[in-house]
């Protein structure tokens, strides 16, 4: 608890001195951390090996593909909102697609595993590996974040 006092007036003394950009600071404060175990007890095998071990799901067989409800799309391991539906598109790759996200919700990173770099990107909060973005999605972003459906999960609008 002592800890947690002392960075809590060490963030604010940062802010106040206009050492931390306030958006970003929030996003670092909210980030989850946990042990491969803790993981391990609250994701599926299936999302345990995409979401912490970078893994890729077989295209075509995610329930979310055929997802045509209003609503969000958030991250499986931690709820946080990723995507609108109203950023969703039909790709024809097979995983479920996305030409924009809300901000502040993805880093990314390069990737090297195939022959060729890719861009993979992940919740910001949880570090949650999701998929992998490219430049040939539809206007006007261009963008195409091919996500993995067991990384996420649907929530309707109300």
């Amino acid at each position: 608890m002592l800890k947690r006092n002392f960075l809590k007036i060490c963030i604010k003394s940062f802010i106040f001195l206009g050492l931390f950009n306030i958006p970003s600071l929030a996003n670092v404060l909210k980030t989850i951390i946990k042990s491969n175990d803790e993981w391990k007890k609250i994701l599926t095998k299936d999302q345990y090996y995409i979401l912490r071990q970078e893994g890729t799901e077989r295209p075509f067989t995610s329930k979310l593909n055929n997802e045509k409800r209003k609503g969000d799309y958030v991250c499986a391991a931690c709820d946080t909102k990723l995507f609108h539906s109203s950023m969703k598109y039909d790709s024809g790759t097979g995983w479920p697609s996305f030409f924009k996200h809300y901000p502040n919700v993805i880093e990314t990173k390069k990737d090297y595993k195939l022959l060729y770099p890719r861009t993979e990107y992940h919740c910001f909060v949880c570090k949650g590996h999701h998929g992998h973005v490219f430049d040939d999605g539809p206007k006007p972003t261009f963008k195409r974040f091919c996500n993995n459906g067991l990384a996420l999960k649907f929530v309707p609008k109300a």
